[in-house]
């Protein structure tokens, strides 16, 4: 059974947490009798599609007794889209209670043919009446004891309007004005933002490596991964200045096998990727030690190990070579040892 009374026992206010910079015009059918359209006009939360919005209502108990409270919210918009909390349904005598309505509008509101307007047809419904009707419930009947409107205003977001004089902002129209203008402009300018991922071997998209080994003129070849052929074209002119070097050749094996460089490491024998040059002085009398430092005749001129610690990664020695070959200088000779480690 539903009643109501002429002298409400509660008095409710709401605060809007988003309200509109420019208030728009009121349409006089969407204002009951005995309601201003000033006061209806003030009392608006703004609400962007796809983002939460939240009016806060507070209701203050003005009898002597505890009451029973109940909320329920009422518009001519879908009912989905509100969410009612509260903290507590009993009110004290003179105490209030607070309770939060979250308005969510779906994303794909402008571009969705059902938020159309039934009656017309060719407009689309932006402005929307909503209703607390605020309920004391005793036993088995449920009286309404208070009421109170404001306006929901679905508009698109839009970070234009702040490059606008004060006098623009307004205008409600504008708004929707400028959302125009920023969806046909904002794509370009966040496209301009991101270049720089598109001009990076690291981040660019697939298909614009070809594009970027020419800038640089280093050829790609199919038997090279994706990911080494981005770190060998972002590095490639890195590599150039560095070829026919010891330097140069253990930056071309470490982007290929991705074993470290242990620049910190000084002994050139324990690094992963050691290249040594076996000089000896050859046998010298009073200073040579038999079996232990002399070479008789000398070493092999222009000769230098290449010694690979793989720590069980997966290595094509064919292709180690053909890096070899390469990068060293073409009246040099080599000798290549990859040490994997032993499987007991």
């Amino acid at each position: 059974m539903l009643k109501t009374r002429s002298n409400p026992p509660v008095s409710i206010q709401i605060t809007p947490m988003r309200v509109p910079e420019a208030v728009p015009f009121v349409d006089p059918a969407l204002v009951p009798d005995g309601i201003g359209i000033e006061s209806v006009a003030q009392k608006s939360l703004l609400v962007y599609p796809g983002e939460p919005s939240e009016m806060i209502v507070q209701v203050k108990n003005l009898e002597q007794r505890t009451l029973q409270l109940s909320l329920k919210v009422e518009g001519n918009f879908p009912l989905e889209w509100c969410q009612v909390v509260t903290e507590d349904s009993q009110i004290a005598p003179g105490a209030q209670m607070e309770a939060v309505l979250y308005f969510f509008v779906p994303a794909t509101f402008f571009e969705d043919q059902e938020a159309i307007n039934a009656e017309t047809q060719d407009r689309l419904l932006l402005n929307y009446r909503c209703l607390i009707d605020v309920y004391i419930e005793e036993d088995t009947e449920q009286e309404q004891v208070q009421q109170e409107e404001f306006a929901l205003y679905i508009r698109p977001y839009t970070a234009y309007m702040s490059f606008l004089p004060a006098v623009y902002r307004e205008v409600d129209f504008m708004s929707r004005f400028m959302q125009i203008f920023e969806q046909a402009i904002e794509p370009v300018i966040q496209n301009f933002k991101i270049m720089w991922a598109n001009l990076d071997p690291l981040t660019a998209p697939t298909a614009l490596l070809p594009f970027l080994a020419y800038w640089v003129a280093w050829p790609l070849d199919p038997i090279w991964g994706i990911p080494q052929q981005r770190r060998l074209i972002r590095r490639a002119i890195e590599l150039y200045s560095w070829r026919g070097t010891r330097k140069g050749l253990r930056l071309y094996l470490h982007l290929y096998t991705g074993l470290p460089l242990d620049e910190d490491i000084l002994q050139e024998a324990d690094k992963h990727i050691s290249i040594t040059e076996p000089f000896s002085q050859g046998f010298i009398l009073s200073s040579a030690n038999l079996g232990e430092n002399t070479v008789l005749g000398g070493g092999q001129p222009y000769h230098f190990i290449v010694r690979l610690r793989t720590d069980g990664k997966t290595i094509d020695e064919t292709l180690i070579r053909r890096i070899i070959d390469q990068e060293k200088p073409a009246f040099c000779t080599y000798e290549l040892f990859i040490e994997r480690p032993s499987q007991e």
